[in-house]
């Protein structure tokens, strides 16, 4: 009893001491929706020659310009999609505090507006903006550039260190850590490749 008891009190001492952890979730992907996703998938066009240009970020327009003319920057907009019970300031844009369940890690993840606290939670590109660049995006023009970049099918409220680690990288070398979510990440880029006419990368 007392050995029991001791391996239950190291248990809970262990979960204390590591970040915070959400109830255990799927991320349902249904027959129709994966089916869309391998037919689109096979449809996309194959990456064959480089862009003639590098990719510069400010091709694609302010960062998280307001877009849809609500008064609000994306970067706000989405904040206020993804957290539960956001908190806005007075000027009904700015989110002070909510709760993030983090698709990418599995983590419940506190955020609070602050100069050392905000990039804890940052918005991902799901398709980052150098890897359309690359595939498609350089032939585009201003406007569709920066519709790609503020389309809220295209962002997700993530956890920012993981975010910083995928980068401008394709599903070819990066899924989320947390393997409930990589279906449903996968059709997610699809959608956008196929919905803006991206090319697949090699080996994606």
């Amino acid at each position: 009893m007392l050995v029991a008891l001791c391996v239950a009190l190291l248990a809970l001492a262990w979960w204390v001491s590591v970040p915070w952890r959400a109830p255990a979730r799927t991320y349902p992907v249904t027959g129709a929706e994966l089916a869309a996703a391998r037919a689109s998938l096979a449809a996309l066009p194959e990456l064959t020659a480089e862009p003639p240009e590098p990719y510069v970020r400010t091709r694609f327009g302010t960062p998280w310009a307001d877009v849809d003319g609500n008064g609000c920057s994306t970067r706000e907009d989405m904040l206020a999609r993804d957290l539960v019970d956001a908190v806005r300031d007075d000027d009904g844009c700015t989110v002070l505090t909510g709760t993030l369940t983090d698709r990418y890690t599995g983590q419940v993840l506190p955020f609070r507006r602050g100069p050392t606290t905000s990039a804890r939670v940052q918005i991902d590109h799901v398709v980052a903006l150098a890897d359309a660049w690359r595939t498609g995006a350089w032939a585009w023009d201003d406007a569709q550039r920066a519709q790609l970049a503020n389309d809220p099918a295209n962002l997700l409220a993530v956890d920012g260190p993981t975010n910083e680690n995928k980068g401008a990288q394709d599903a070819s070398t990066w899924l989320p850590p947390h393997a409930p979510f990589r279906c449903q990440y996968a059709v997610l880029r699809v959608r956008v490749r196929a919905g803006y006419g991206l090319a697949l990368a090699p080996g994606e």
